[in-house]
């Protein structure tokens, strides 16, 4: 029997006050050690799903659990869930308050009660991963977009959950801070930290994710990123494209520079390897 997943919603329907239903009767699974992407169009539901995963909205009907265990909605039980499950919103703004860096990463852990070395110590490991060690007393309101980005997601880290979820967490970065943040990303994944990341990029999600979720009127649909991602159909209910990767592949296969069964480049790098002519085109 396979091991249940880390954290899940089963039969999930969710309707904010005075608006239409959102999510009906959703199943949607977090497998541990899988780095999973989140697509959808605008208005399909991504935000409510995190916030539903994360504890900050409760399902009007359905239930979230962590390893099987159903969450209760109790100062215990969400404390157990925050130390599990952290999401980072969006726009950075919406998450940073304190005075300096340091402060800011330091307010979850204080919020657990934890002792100030042990603070100390989650807040040195945590500006460490994000490489903002140096920011530790800048004070917030004079950081660059991409060093508050990475201010908010240190003190999700500082909180050493199981699984971080990302809000379009490369929105707005140029692309050298794109780059920097996915090498984070692919560390804390490499220290045990399973990542779900809502995105609209598809060629991001190809190269990043091992599996990928599409949310579309009927609900959610999961499986390996290659596949889900080749589906047409299914993206375009779920207002995207198809990754030029995907697209790449299939060009190859056609004219035999790729066998059926190999896998199809997710970046340029990777197509240059596959037929360097192809590349230079």
């Amino acid at each position: 029997m396979s091991e249940p997943a880390l954290v899940a919603l089963r039969g999930a329907s969710f309707a904010y006050e005075d608006g239409p239903t959102v999510l009906d009767g959703l199943d949607f699974e977090v497998r541990e050690g899988r780095a999973l992407a989140l697509l959808g169009r605008n208005g399909s539901g991504k935000t409510t799903l995190m916030r539903l995963l994360s504890g900050g909205l409760r399902p009007h009907r359905g239930a979230l659990s962590v390893e099987g265990r159903s969450v209760s909605y109790d100062r215990k039980g969400l404390t157990r869930l925050r130390t599990t499950v952290q999401l980072v919103v969006q726009d950075p703004d919406d998450q940073l308050f304190a005075a300096s860096v340091a402060q800011d990463v330091s307010f979850g852990p204080l919020n657990l009660g934890l002792p100030d070395a042990e603070v100390r110590t989650r807040v040195a490991e945590a500006l460490a991963a994000l490489d903002i060690s140096a920011l530790a007393d800048r004070p917030t309101h004079l950081l660059s977009y991409g060093q508050r980005k990475r201010t908010a997601i240190a003190g999700a880290v500082a909180m050493r959950p199981r699984v971080l979820i990302l809000d379009e967490p490369t929105a707005g970065l140029d692309p050298d801070g794109q780059e920097r943040l996915l090498t984070t990303l692919d560390a804390l994944r490499a220290s045990g930290t399973t990542v779900v990341m809502a995105t609209h990029d598809v060629d991001l999600a190809l190269r990043w994710a091992d599996d990928a979720a599409l949310l579309t009127r009927a609900g959610a649909h999961t499986g390996p990123a290659a596949a889900m991602l080749a589906r047409t159909e299914l993206l375009r209910e779920a207002g995207l494209r198809l990754p030029w990767g995907v697209a790449a592949a299939r060009l190859l296969r056609e004219q035999g520079l790729l066998a059926d069964d190999s896998p199809g480049p997710r970046t340029p790098d990777e197509l240059a390897a596959v037929s360097p002519d192809a590349a230079s085109r």
